[in-house]
């Protein structure tokens, strides 16, 4: 079997790279280890920038998302029982979030591939990737009823995740690996209650910081920092509540935290991780294949649909004009891109996390939180990161 292009993974990166070439005419198939259902109903956090919603509208896949997401551009924090906003959008040329569930996202564009004739393969195991170096690569598999195929391609879109195949397929040494540990760990807890907020509520509190985001008008999520080596099982239901009330307490406030059936509780580790460079021969990768970064500021799946329309104006430019210069850049275009985004999210990791075994830190935190209230300058640069440009 001949393809133009392979897509390994049916995530957000995947898809939409899939989509973007396919409305090209370039003809592609998406290989995906999991089952349809799976992929579309796994709960993920959801929240997309501008130029996510603004790449989603040109390709005919926005209108449930335009219809259906929650409009955000105001974000709030808390310390020491004072909270302050920040408008960002008001700040940043009215740009906002859009909150949108991530598996939402991905049904959107399972059914928007689909229905222009797209060729996805769920349930796929034992996949390899082979000769990535030679300009007819090839990916064998195992289909769902255990047929052994294999696909040769141009190009094979690496979007399988931190824990795919397709990272590992590149030799040892070939890529530059930097990685942090954040020495942070989050409780993170699905519950089925309405919102307390309007607004997403960053707490700094002396027993570590506690957030409440917003999902959608019957669930919501929270965080708790817990000492490193916690367990989900370590906490009961009622500990929960009873330290998100805490940590969220307000002097002087009629705020009340609304309860709910918690559905979810899972220990999150906070960590960082970027390769360099992107591409090997003729894969190039997407996505969590090629950085981690953590959940704070709501980057990670942006970060991948940007990947993807980056290689996919590449691949476009390359078929249709034979120019091969949007593939030699890839790397650096997104790389450029991820960098940014890695040193905003440690930048707030700092500002809203306690180091219980260093109060310097803690203070630092404090400081960094009461400068943003404060400053007019210090909160038009905070925007312009957290909303995206």
């Amino acid at each position: 079997m001949k393809r133009a292009v392979t897509v390994v993974g049916a995530g957000p990166a995947g898809l939409t790279l899939a989509n973007l070439i396919q409305q090209s005419g370039i003809d592609c198939v998406v290989l995906e280890k999991a089952s349809r259902a799976h992929v579309e109903t796994r709960p993920r956090a959801g929240v997309l920038e501008h130029r996510s919603v603004t790449m989603l509208e040109s390709l005919g896949l926005a209108d449930r998302l335009l219809m259906e997401a929650d409009r955000h551009g105001t974000c709030e924090f808390r310390v020491s029982g004072r909270a302050f906003q920040v408008s960002y959008s008001d700040l940043y040329g009215g740009r906002e979030h859009f909150v949108y569930p991530q598996q939402e996202v991905v049904k959107d564009l399972i059914g928007g591939f689909l229905d222009r004739g797209g060729d996805i393969r769920f349930s796929v195991s034992d996949v390899e990737l082979r000769d990535l170096t030679c300009s007819q690569p090839s990916v064998a598999f195992t289909s769902e009823d255990g047929t052994r195929e294999t696909i040769e391609s141009d190009f094979v879109a690496g979007c399988d995740g931190f824990h795919g195949v397709s990272r590992p397929s590149i030799p040892e040494g070939v890529l530059t690996e930097f990685t942090h540990q954040h020495g942070i760990e989050w409780l993170t807890i699905l519950a089925e209650a309405p919102p307390s907020t309007k607004a997403t509520i960053y707490a700094l509190h002396d027993d570590g910081f506690a957030g409440h985001m917003l999902r959608s008008a019957t669930i919501s999520r929270f965080y708790l920092q817990v000492p490193v080596g916690t367990k989900a099982s370590d906490w009961s239901d009622e500990q929960v509540w009873e330290a998100l009330h805490k940590r969220f307490a307000l002097h002087d406030s009629s705020w009340t935290l609304t309860e709910g059936k918690i559905i979810e509780k899972r220990v999150l580790d906070m960590r960082s991780h970027v390769v360099e460079p992107m591409s090997y021969g003729r894969l190039y990768l997407l996505g969590d294949a090629a950085h981690i970064i953590t959940p704070v500021g709501a980057k990670g799946m942006n970060l991948a649909m940007n990947d993807a329309a980056t290689f996919g104006r590449a691949l476009i430019d390359y078929y249709t004009t034979g120019s091969e210069t949007g593939l030699k850049t890839y790397s650096e275009d997104c790389l450029r891109r991820v960098w940014r985004a890695q040193e905003f999210s440690q930048w707030m990791v700092n500002m809203i996390h306690t180091d219980v075994s260093s109060p310097f830190f803690g203070r630092l935190a404090q400081a960094r939180l009461e400068h943003l209230a404060e400053s007019a300058t210090y909160r038009a640069t905070f925007a312009e990161n957290y909303v995206g440009p």
